[in-house]
């Protein structure tokens, strides 16, 4: 699911990835439904290649964002992601309390928590990745079902 949802560097809010052009991706905002052009030139990013610096390394955002929904019980966030730098720094410590706090701003989490809380809004509450059957397909696919792929 996380695949499909995409952020527009200099964009606010997120995007849901409809249709992929030459040098384009066709998006749809999740905030109002309007559809637009993403082009080369804009650094557009999938929800599911986005990683949290932890002192051990790094933890997928689809994980991170499973900690938050078991946190707030599926539901929207009971902080506001508007909340003082120490509020936001504290809070993520007890969601995360390995986060590398010299990598993670307060900008960072507050964008996370903001994420969170509009793909709860929208219905999305599936965080885990999914492998796609199209990709690997049926292990008996005969060569030619193969070359079609």
């Amino acid at each position: 699911m996380l695949k499909k949802i995409v952020a527009v560097s200099g964009k606010p809010g997120l995007y849901k990835m409809l249709s992929q052009g030459k040098n384009m991706l066709i998006v749809e905002s999740l905030v109002d439904g309007k559809r637009m052009p993403a082009y080369n030139k804009d650094k557009v990013m999938s929800l599911g290649e986005i990683s949290m610096y932890t002192e051990n390394g790094e933890k997928p955002l689809h994980e991170v964002l499973e900690l938050l929904k078991t946190k707030a019980g599926g539901e929207k966030l009971s902080i506001d992601p508007k909340a003082s730098n120490d509020e936001l720094r504290a809070y993520f410590a007890d969601l995360l309390p390995d986060y590398d706090r010299e990598k993670v701003y307060p900008s960072d989490i507050r964008k996370l928590l903001n994420w969170y809380n509009l793909l709860i809004e929208k219905g999305y509450t599936n965080f885990a990745p999914v492998e796609e059957e199209e990709e690997e397909g049926p292990a008996t696919d005969t060569p030619e079902q193969k070359a079609k792929k």
